[in-house]
């Protein structure tokens, strides 16, 4: 009886090692994450030298993707699933709305350059894809870039529509091909906008070559976008809600790092309320100056250029280096302004809003540029236009808004009355490059004190929460009750 019971309790105990085995070893893995955060970071494979797999001459970027595809056969199929492809959303529900809207670059608008509809050839200079020139391009997989993201040589370069600048070596470019770096990434999202610095405010040139005053993670540890950025079957981790509106496919800090890694209990107290980009990121634009507002009423005139101050293509614009950015609740998700909805003139339009607020459980305090604008609307119908610029009867060649209204309404599908005013749009840029080693992170006197960055009452408190206390409280309580 006894070794029955024995061998009964052994059993159990095996039956139980086998059902926990999973768990304990997924939560060790965990607890090795946090306390060593380059476990999360993927192992960069062996380069393969393609000078011999890819000989060439090649007279066309779909050339080199057929012969790419002759060993990585899935890899463009995969490529035209993704927003750097098609540039446009599944459908989504946004807030207010009765049915889901696909949101995107390509049918999208911001206040920048505004839209690519009507403006293809000059757009789609970024686009990981050739020869997108219309409304009625062909999204086959032919038509993948390869090179745009896997080039190592330094001498790929892409032109209007998409395809390769004239000149380009097609051949040395392939057989270069590697891991995409900083280069990579940076040649298109560092020059968005037209120009070096222009849209984010937290990406641009000096993360080509960063010191770790620029950024830590690259600049002392050497990381390319990808480390952060993971990427499966070409699907890249990460979005931003200047083109996505939720958080499905989002990265954070803590896929590296805890957020109780703090020594001072006190700071680790703030995770479940601040962004650690709110304290890690103090200063925006901290090399290169970046665009925070663009006049387009202004465009037009003969009016000494200066490309940080007028051109007459564009109108007037202000740049600023080390802005503070503004701080607001942001739980990942964003409302969009749809092109067609209507707005008020007499008010800001805001084009991207963060969601989130006080009360919301998943929300955090952000650090944003935002970027404010002019431009123009239909006064009649009051809605945002999306003018044409590029190309014939564009605004950049005819300086004529009228004709750039209904040539641009014409592309993007909604309606023009025949006459236009500006009207002033936000556009949020959330801040998560540009981190700063902890020795350069906000103290607490740069939020908690008189002077200090954060406007307690506008994210929904009575004021500065640590001068509170069990007394600020029952004042702020009390103050309310009396009111009501």
């Amino acid at each position: 009886m006894r070794n029955f019971k024995y061998i009964w309790v052994v059993g159990i105990v095996l039956t139980a090692l086998i059902i926990l085995a999973p768990i304990v070893l997924f939560a060790s893995k965990e607890t090795e994450k946090r306390d060593d955060p380059w476990t999360a970071v993927p192992e960069r494979l062996p380069h393969t030298d393609h000078t011999d797999l890819l000989p060439g001459p090649y007279e066309t970027g779909p050339e080199v993707t057929q012969a790419c595809l002759e060993c990585h056969e899935d890899a463009a199929h995969e490529v035209a699933q993704t927003v750097h492809f098609t540039w446009e959303s599944k459908p989504v529900m946004l807030p207010g709305r009765d049915e889901p809207v696909t949101i995107g670059k390509a049918n999208q608008i911001n206040n920048f350059c505004i839209g690519i509809q009507g403006n293809w050839t000059g757009c789609t200079r970024c686009h990981a894809g050739y020869g997108w020139d219309s409304a009625g391009y062909d999204f086959s997989e032919e038509n993948v870039d390869c090179l745009v993201c896997h080039d190592q040589s330094g001498t790929y370069v892409k032109s209007n529509s998409g395809l390769p600048a004239e000149g380009v070596d097609l051949a040395l470019a392939a057989q270069s091909v590697g891991t995409p770096t900083r280069q990579n990434c940076g040649g298109c999202h560092f020059n968005g906008g037209g120009g070096n610095a222009v849209k984010h405010g937290d990406l641009d040139s000096s993360l080509f070559y960063p010191s770790e005053d620029v950024d830590v993670h690259m600049g002392r540890y050497d990381f390319q976008c990808v480390d952060c950025h993971k990427t499966k079957d070409h699907q890249i981790g990460g979005h931003s809600i200047s083109v996505s509106v939720n958080d499905e496919n989002n990265i954070a800090c803590t896929d590296c790092h805890s957020e109780t890694l703090h020594a001072d209990e006190r700071i680790n107290a703030h995770t479940d309320t601040v962004a650690c980009q709110t304290c890690h990121i103090p200063e925006g634009a901290t090399r290169d100056a970046t665009k925070m507002y663009w006049d387009w009423s202004t465009a037009g005139q003969d009016l000494p250029e200066n490309p940080h101050e007028y051109l007459k293509i564009k109108g007037s614009f202000i740049y600023e280096d080390n802005f503070i950015p503004e701080y607001y609740w942001f739980n990942g998700n964003a409302d969009r302004y749809i092109l067609g909805d209507k707005i008020n003139p007499d008010k800001p339009t805001l084009i991207n809003p963060p969601l989130g607020d006080i009360t919301d459980p998943e929300a955090k305090i952000w650090p944003f540029k935002v970027h404010r604008a002019k431009q123009i609307y239909d006064p009649n119908y009051n809605i945002l236009l999306q003018p044409k610029t590029v190309g014939e009867g564009g605004y950049w060649t005819e300086f004529d808004w009228n004709l750039a209204a209904k040539l641009g309404a014409e592309a993007s599908g909604i309606p023009y009355s025949g006459e236009y005013d500006f009207t002033e749009t936000w556009m949020y840029w959330p801040l998560s490059h540009l981190v700063q080693p902890k020795e350069a992170a906000l103290q607490c006197s740069d939020c908690h004190s008189d002077n200090g960055r954060m406007d307690w009452e506008a994210l929904g408190y009575y004021g500065d929460p640590m001068r509170w206390g069990n007394r600020g409280q029952t004042i702020g309580l009390t103050t309310e009750t009396e009111e009501n």
